[in-house]
This record gives structure tokens, sequence and C-alpha cells, in this order.
């Protein structure tokens, strides 16, 4: 159901002229870019490697494609170890770079959260699918909501993502 979300999403915003920021995973991230890309909408993968790195191996096919066609940005240099702690690094730099944050689907343990939380401190938008603020075993997302995230719905996604005060030149979206 993730990926059929993430499709319809990153579909609105290529139609509506704004730039999908991800971080290249597996999933709703891998979704996201080739939305984009099928659309002909732009798309910016931030990934948790260095440039010349690889995660997950089967989207090397596509990383290869943003990083010649798109853009593709990484802060970790050549030879860089890799480790878990990078992707909550990524996460946040996709906050930064982005207007605002849509968390699709998480778990309770999902990097996800940092990338969240980011989106808050500096006064991004953040909305949270509804499907994950339902989810009873998902404590941070419900707690976001009282530091300003917004629930987006079927209902409401439309008139959400086109009043982002930031959103004047409808510049840049993270998944």
């Amino acid at each position: 159901m993730g990926i059929k979300r993430t499709r319809f999403i990153s579909d609105f915003l290529v139609d509506s002229q704004i730039t999908v920021v991800s971080g290249l995973a597996e999933g709703v991230d891998t979704t996201a870019h080739l939305s984009a890309i099928e659309r002909e909408g732009k798309t910016i993968a931030v990934i948790g490697t260095p440039l010349d790195q690889y995660f997950p191996v089967k989207n090397k096919k596509l990383q290869d494609q943003i990083a010649e066609e798109y853009l593709l940005i990484s802060q970790f240099p050549e030879n860089y170890i890799v480790t878990p702690k990078n992707f909550p690094i990524r996460n946040r730099t996709m906050a930064l770079i982005s207007d605002a944050t849509i968390i699709i689907e998480a778990s309770e343990k999902s990097g996800t959260k940092h990338q969240g939380w980011e989106a808050l401190r500096l006064g991004r938008e953040l909305f949270i699918m509804e499907n994950v603020i339902k989810e009873n075993n998902i404590s941070w997302a419900k707690e976001m909501l009282n530091y300003g995230a917004q629930v987006l719905t079927n209902d409401n996604y439309r008139d959400l993502i086109e009043n982002i005060p930031y959103l004047t030149s409808k510049e840049e979206y993270a998944f």
C-alpha cells in the first residue's frame, strides 16, 4: 500500500512542478524517484554512502541515472566507511534541503523519524500520512503532531501541499 500512496503523492508533486527529494532506499524512496522520472519531473537523491558506492546495490542503475540526468548528493567522501549512522545523517540533509517532508510509511524504529524531527526543528512543514498516525505501534508520529506535524489524508493533501509557506517557487519535497 505504501508504494501506491507514494506513486500517487509523487505524481501529484511532479504535476505541480515540485522536485521530489528522497534517499534512494528500497521501497518508497525508489518509487518516488521512479515516478518523478517517468513523469519527466525533477528528482534529487540524497544517499547515505559516498557517491561511488551503492546502497541498496539493486538501485545501482537508478542511482547512476539520477547522477547523470538529475542530482545525486552525498556528504560522505570517497572511501568513507558506511555505517548505520550515515542514514539518519542523510535524512537530516534531506530535511535541510527541502521545504517540506512527507512520511508515507514508517515503523517505530524507522530512520524516517530523524528526518521528521529535523524538519520540525528547522521550521519546515512535516506531513505524516494518516495510515502512519493510525498505527498503534508508532508513538513518535503521534508525538510529532504536538510539535506541528500535520496529518495528510486523501481529502486534504492537495490543499496542504499547495499552501506551504516556503513553496513560493514550487521547490523541493522530501520523502
